[in-house]
Formats: structure tokens, sequence, C-alpha cells
């Protein structure tokens, strides 16, 4: 350990761009064991780890599993990767690491951040590949706990049930499982053989799951009251925001998820709404974060004959990773920073055929806080494309059934949890985007894990004859 002057930061190998965009497959190899261990030896160990302690939301134990992979112990730092997170296999791809752990390094100053991510896959994957697998009991209780969404929330909190022997049921809306894993981040991110994995390792353990079931229409969350020992609502937050312009029946102005949930749809073989093919035309996408870069990078490899990513603030200040916006670039997007949409611009006939903007200025916000924006008044500007995709954040859908069960939300329709994620209603928990707002993955992550956690207590409370696994909370934090 502690090589970091004699060995240099080195990622995994990615693609060439031109290769790259003829498919949805992952775009960086996985690190062998070598590798990762090489890499791995660069950690210093820090006696106050901030990889762990302020960069990474679950508190991983980091420095360990870095310490155990680079003595080529990958059995024991595949159990200490996978005893706080409940898929490093996922997190390590998906995470922005650049502002979570790696960003939090202690290299960071001047050496180059460990590869924490791309260690972490490597990990897990080559684990896997081994033969190793996460250790569960088997179903060990009568207790059930009833799961609304099988997104990371929802998968978390099932993952760590599990290990306390409670059977979890996930009831899914959609036709597959995964929730934004299977239809909101793209191939090149996250390929979708990664989530099937996931998830047939929690089925094999216990885990039910009914899809194309909708709360509310396809059963009552009455029923699900009467049936199970409690219950975790883990729905995300999906419905994208709007631009207070008219024009949104226009068949070629979309919003980034159901282009996103289409195309991936294609993908998989299964009935899409055609409208959202962008093969031989003009796109243009109009936000700055990840779901920004997951539609341009997206129009790309569907052939789209140009594709701009256009945003209101500067590079230094869009909220999405700084490699994602790498990869966009390598991959053909243009990047057309400082702009603001003032309206959509249509045709003699009522067909919108672009957007106007105006340029804007960032200045010092009054609190200190992030840049604001401000519009350069004479600076107007009409961009022209064939589409025009919305990316623009999301808000909190207003669900029927939380209202009749009289579970508070607040006013952008987020439900209200407590300390320790339950709900106005006895017996009910909550997490993930569906009470954040739209947030990063290894949030829901966390949140989904200690709903678990305050499920256990809550059912062990209510019948003391219940006895959990140790083994679903035996690690430190």
């Amino acid at each position: 350990m502690q090589e970091f002057t004699k060995i240099e930061r080195i990622s995994p190998k990615v693609k060439p761009g031109l290769e790259r965009v003829e498919n949805f497959k992952e775009i960086y190899e996985v690190y062998s064991e070598d590798e990762a261990g090489t890499q791995a030896e660069r950690c210093i160990q820090c006696g106050n780890p901030y990889c762990s302690s302020t960069g990474c939301p679950l508190s991983n134990n980091i420095p360990q599993w870095l310490k155990y992979i680079a003595e080529k112990d990958l059995e024991l730092a595949f159990e200490i990767s996978n005893e706080s997170s409940p898929f490093p296999e996922i997190l390590g791809r998906i995470c922005p690491q650049d502002r979570l752990c790696e960003g939090a390094c202690t290299l960071n100053d001047g050496f180059g951040a460990i590869t924490i991510g791309s260690i972490e896959v490597s990990i897990t994957e080559k684990g896997f590949e081994k033969g190793l697998k996460p250790e569960y009991p088997g179903i060990t209780s009568d207790k059930k706990v009833a799961i609304i969404g099988s997104g990371p929330a929802g998968l978390s909190c099932a993952t760590f049930l599990l290990r306390a022997g409670i059977k979890p049921v996930i009831f899914e809306k959609a036709d597959k499982a995964g929730g934004l894993l299977t239809y909101g981040i793209p191939g090149f991110k996250l390929e979708k053989e990664v989530v099937d994995k996931r998830l047939e390792q929690l089925t094999q353990a216990g885990l039910e799951i009914k899809l194309n079931t909708e709360i509310g229409k396809d059963i009552s969350f009455e029923e699900l009251r009467e049936n199970y020992d409690a219950i975790f609502i883990g729905i995300g937050a999906m419905e994208g925001r709007l631009l207070n312009f008219e024009g949104y029946s226009a068949n070629n102005v979309y919003m980034a998820v159901p282009f996103l949930t289409n195309i991936q749809k294609k993908i998989f073989d299964q009935p899409y709404d055609k409208k959202f093919e962008v093969k031989n035309k003009n796109v243009i996408v109009i936000g700055g974060g990840d779901t920004a870069m997951d539609c341009v990078r997206t129009s790309i490899r569907e052939n789209a004959n140009s594709v701009q990513c256009i945003y209101r603030r500067d590079e230094e200040n869009m909220p999405g990773s700084a490699k994602e916006v790498k990869s966009a670039k390598e991959e053909g997007v243009e990047f057309v920073w400082q702009m603001q949409p003032k309206g959509f611009v249509a045709d003699d006939n009522g067909n919108i055929i672009g957007v106007k903007f105006i340029k804007t200025k960032l200045i010092p916000s009054t609190d200190g806080a992030r840049m604001q924006v401000v519009e350069d008044e004479g600076t107007e500007e009409i961009r022209y494309a064939d589409v025009i995709i919305l990316a623009l954040g999301f808000n909190n859908e207003k669900l029927t059934f939380l209202n009749e069960n009289n579970i508070k939300t607040n006013k952008w329709n987020a439900i209200e949890v407590n300390y320790n994620n339950s709900t106005s209603l006895d017996g009910v928990f909550a997490g993930g985007d569906g009470t954040r707002g739209a947030d990063l993955v290894v949030n829901a992550a966390l949140d989904g894990r200690e709903a678990a956690f305050a499920i256990m207590d809550y059912i062990a409370n209510k019948d003391s004859e219940t006895k959990i696994t140790n083994k679903a909370r035996s690690f430190p934090g």
C-alpha cells in the first residue's frame, strides 16, 4: 500500500469514440484482478478516510476492501464491499465518484484520486466470475414486507430485509424490474445484464416480484396494509419538469424519461412509440445534468444527424458528471453553454421547428451559493431542430393512494419521512427520490438500507418473538 508515488492513477481502458457509438454496450472495460490490486496499492490508508466518512453516502468501508484486493484476497474484499452496499457493481458504474468518494480522496491533492469506483466494480464482477455471492440466510421469518417500486431504493430495502430472513414482495407497475436502472440509465453506462444478474440473486434468496402491478389500479394500498407486516414506498420521481411555453403536444418535443424508456424498449425488442426515433434528425437537448448526457449520447447511438446540448450555465457550473461530459464530447455531441430557452419556434403550419434562446451571464449569488443566472438582454437567437428533448430535472408525481391513506406529502408532492424513513402512517416507510426529489442512485440505496433496518425494528417491537438475523446489520454504522 501507499505506493502512490510509484504507481500513477490509470483508469480502465475505454473504447474509442467512433467504435462505442455503434452500440449500447458499456464503454469501459472492467479491471482485471491484478489491475484493480495495483491501483488499490496507491491507497495511503488514511487514519480518517474521507472517501468513506464524507465522500460515500453509504459509508462503505473503502480502505478495507482496497487493502484486501491489493493483498490479492478477492474473497474478503468481495465480502466487505458487498456488506454495506446493496449492489456495488452497479453503484461503482453509475455513481459520480468525482463528486463523492474520489472527490474526497486525500490523493486528489497532486497525485490523482484512487480509482475507487472502477476497483469496486472489478471486485464484485471478478468475484461473481469465481462463484462468489452475497450471503443470505433464506426466509427464516413468517413476516412479509410489501415494497412499492423496484428501483434502487426498493431493491436496496429488499436486499437488507433478505439478509434478515424477512420476505420482501415488490410491486412494480412496469413490465421489467429495476426502475430507472432498467429503463432510465442507458446500457453504455449500465448494461442490463448487470441488473438482471443482481435481480436473479435476490429472487433466488427469496424476493418475490409482481410486475405489471400498479397500486390503486391492480391492487389497493389497503390490501397491502391488511396482508403485510410493513410497507416500503420507493416510487421515485419521474415526472419531467416543463417549460412555461406552448407546444408540448407537438410530436417532436419529448420529455427525457419517455425518450429514454422507449429507446430501451426498442433495444429490448418490445413494442415502443416510433415517434421517439431520431435517426437522421437534428436533435437539441436542453439541460445539463446526467439525464441530459444520457439523452445526447443515446441520440448519437440512434444515428441522429446532429446533437446539441444547450445549458444555461457554463461547463464548470453544470450539475452533470465531468466524466459524462467528456464522453459525450468524444462521441460527437456539440455543447452550447450559457443559453436559456425563451420559447418554441413554429412554421406557418404550427409545426415546431426550433427554439428561441437568449444568452446568459453568471453572477455571484447573494447567499454565497451557486452562481446566479441572468439573461443578457438583446442576445436572442433561434436554433433549429427536428427534435427537442427536455432534460430539466424531475418532479414528484401526485399519487392518489398517498392522499387517500393520509400519508403526508410536502408542497412538491414528495413523501414526508422521519429520521428513520417512517411516514405519517404507522408501519409505512419510504425513501429514494419519492422522498428527496430527483437525487443520486446511491442516496436511494442508502434510504432503502436504512428503511430496512427501521422495518426490522418496527417488526421486532410489534412481535417480541421475531428474531432478526444478525448478518443483516453486521457492518459498522
